[in-house]
């Protein structure tokens, strides 16, 4: 039972990035690229509660979020994360491009 609590606390902290970045930055900043901010938050928030609850269970956590393997697949996902958002950003220039020449004739 506690390895399946285990594993799925490690799934969640698989889409955050480290927890001191998360405590440092804002989740609603303007240039922010990241889709992955409001789950970044939320770990942090649990990870800080089970800190607070049992110091062993943390630690375990917090060195499977540091192993290579989880490493390199939030590097993967922040990654396509970031070109989503990227895209997403030059679809919404491209409507209001749209919006302002053939519909409000600018």
């Amino acid at each position: 039972m506690l390895q399946s609590r285990a594993l799925v606390i490690a799934l969640i902290l698989l889409l955050s990035t480290t927890l001191p970045e998360v405590q440092s930055k804002s989740i609603f900043e303007k240039d922010r690229r990241e889709l992955l901010a409001i789950p970044e938050a939320i770990v942090s928030y649990f990870y800080e509660a089970v800190n607070k609850v049992s110091p062993k269970v943390s630690q375990f956590l917090l060195d499977t979020v540091q192993s290579p393997t989880v490493i390199a697949a939030r590097q993967r996902i922040a990654k396509e994360a970031t070109k989503v958002s990227i895209m997403f950003e030059q679809l919404i220039e491209k409507i209001k491009n749209l919006w302002y020449t053939r519909v409000l004739g600018y």
